[in-house]
């Protein structure tokens, strides 16, 4: 059997600490999503580690390949399969790790002509699932040579997939977070602009936000926009050219 995992304790340890270190960084998701199949596959040995992700703005969903070490332009073309197709689709929507001894002779493994290729023999891969136990996306590797996959090997890549889930949550949380923050921001300026067109127009509350939903659908612009734009003319004292400065080529 090929050998795969791990050349020494140490090394592994050391991976793990600087992927750790990463998750607490400023780094963007993608770059420790690339720094931990990297790690994945200086630590293991395997000639190929790979994190799919599953897209949950496509129906039905669909996994993407979103980041590996490998460099060979036809395992990092563009590539996606459907929830349950293939050995990645399996492990998502199943929720377990699976094994394959030889990915050719597989029936569940689909992409056998670049595997063929690669020279890619066995396969392990493990389920990338994040706080609430909802799968999000898979961590497989591969070796170039037979391999029967120990405990200890599926531990440790369950563990830098745990990593990944973390990651991932992180940049999820984040952008719940700059969406709340815009919404609120959002809000605040269009209880001003309506104020300002209120005061102005001798209108109430209802009639100030129902002519700024016209203005925004009329001009193509979002109501943020046409709220900035009823503040600027104020700020300038230019309110009558509010109208015009919500036309397309003002803003």
């Amino acid at each position: 059997m090929g050998k795969m995992l791990p050349k020494n304790l140490d090394q592994c340890i050391k991976g793990l600490m600087d992927i750790s270190r990463a998750l607490t960084s400023d780094r963007s998701k993608e770059d420790i999503l690339d720094l931990i199949v990297m790690v994945a596959a200086k630590m293991t040995g395997a000639a190929v580690c790979s994190i799919w992700l599953i897209d949950d703005t496509t129906r039905p969903q669909v996994m993407r390949l979103q980041s590996t070490q490998a460099a060979d332009p036809d395992y990092v073309k563009d590539r996606s399969l459907r929830i349950q197709e293939g050995a990645v689709g399996l492990v998502a929507a199943q929720n377990r790790t699976l094994t394959v001894a030889d990915v050719l002779s597989d029936p569940n493994f689909k992409e056998k002509e670049t595997a063929r290729k690669l020279g890619l023999v066995s396969m392990l891969a493990v389920p990338i699932r994040i706080k609430d136990g909802r799968v999000t996306g898979v961590l497989n590797c591969f070796t170039t040579s037979p391999h029967d996959f120990s405990e200890i090997e599926i531990s440790l890549m369950a563990a830098v997939a745990q990593q990944a889930a973390v990651a991932i949550f992180n940049a999820e949380l984040m952008l719940k977070t700059q969406a709340a923050e815009e919404e609120l921001q959002t809000r605040k300026l269009v209880e001003r602009a309506k104020e300002i067109l209120m005061r102005r127009r001798e209108m109430n509350g209802d009639a100030a936000y129902q002519w700024l939903q016209k203005r925004s659908m009329d001009s193509r612009k979002s109501m943020r926009a046409v709220a900035e734009a009823i503040l600027l003319s104020e700020d300038l004292g230019y309110y009558s050219s509010i109208p015009h400065a919500l036309n397309k080529k003002s803003l």
